[in-house]
């Protein structure tokens, strides 16, 4: 899989089978587009390409009476995400509000059919693009019988009768609902970022931990608890205790902040890249008024985390 960053970086070719989206989340919906597309330029002997957006058209063109979009994936998770698929190519276009102004019929035109080439496009019920958001599956339609490329439109997947969506797994996540969102997803949720140096409070009180910054501001951290999570280090999967929030039995923190105290790894972690997958909500942040209150639930946390990693790994659902 090559990823481009311009529309002048990749090679035209005629012979190209397209889809466009965000795919923020890379859910088990964009999965199954992202299975048609592979099957479709299967099917036409065709290059199979990936338009997706970056920074997030939400971002770009936040409205000041909503509350800024939150990132299920980086663009980095995004593109690790799709190199598990047969996909030829990607291009991340950068988005702005001067592209966000160009003619529906001038995208397709001297874009799609010129600078990239189109044979079949996949697009989703409600897709709209280009100026006041005019271009749509009619228009792609009418284009298409003008210059030649045929238009496909995919209905949204389900699970148990319920549309699968970026948005309700944002919101599964905010309250704390990790089944849902894992389920919707089909894959632990994660967070990608370094490790940063902390205030070195857990490991004076014997419970080391890994403050981990995510690379992108609009990265969504999941409610704020306590999570069983794993990571890949130097090549092998290690469990660990994670901790979203402010900490409020020792801080007074607005802004949340992810730590991870590892059950079998808690050295040499510093500026490292760790991915962290969320594999089980444990319990909410409180405020505990004695420190020893405080530790106790720490230790009765950890016994809850272990005897869920025994059952994973005898192959038990522990969701």
């Amino acid at each position: 899989m090559i990823v481009y960053h311009s529309f002048d970086d990749i090679a035209f070719d005629s012979s190209t089978v397209l889809t466009i989206g965000t795919f923020d989340g890379v859910h088990r919906g964009h999965e199954s587009v992202l299975d048609l597309l592979v099957r479709r330029s299967t099917e036409y002997r065709a290059r199979n390409v990936v338009l997706t957006f970056h920074p997030h058209p939400q971002v770009v063109l936040q409205r000041s009476d909503r509350e800024p979009i939150q990132l299920l994936t980086t663009i980095q998770e995004r593109i690790t995400l799709m190199q598990s698929k047969d996909i030829d190519a990607i291009i991340v276009l950068p988005f702005s509000a001067e592209f966000a102004n160009i003619e529906p019929e001038a995208f397709v035109r001297d874009i799609l059919c010129s600078k990239i080439g189109l044979k079949h496009i996949i697009v989703g019920y409600d897709h709209s693009f280009g100026k006041g958001r005019k271009g749509n599956t009619a228009l792609l339609e009418t284009m298409g019988q003008e210059l030649g490329f045929s238009v496909e439109q995919y209905t949204a997947l389900t699970h148990n009768d319920e549309t699968i969506s970026s948005t309700k797994i944002r919101r599964a996540l905010k309250s704390a609902d990790l089944r849902y969102a894992n389920t919707m997803l089909g894959y632990p949720y994660r967070v990608t970022g370094k490790v940063v140096q902390g205030d070195g409070r857990g490991r004076r009180l014997g419970i080391p931990t890994a403050n981990i910054q995510p690379g992108d501001p609009n990265k969504l951290l999941p409610h704020n608890g306590v999570y069983l999570v794993s990571s890949i280090i130097d090549g092998v999967k290690v469990y660990g205790m994670a901790n979203i929030g402010t900490r409020p039995t020792f801080t007074d923190d607005v802004h949340p902040r992810l730590e991870v105290h590892f059950l079998s790894f808690n050295h040499g972690l510093y500026d490292k890249e760790l991915t962290v997958s969320f594999l089980k909500f444990i319990r909410k942040e409180r405020k505990f008024e004695r420190f020893d209150l405080f530790l106790s639930q720490v230790f009765d946390d950890r016994d809850v985390c272990l005897d869920a990693i025994e059952q994973l790994e005898k192959g038990q659902d522990i969701s």
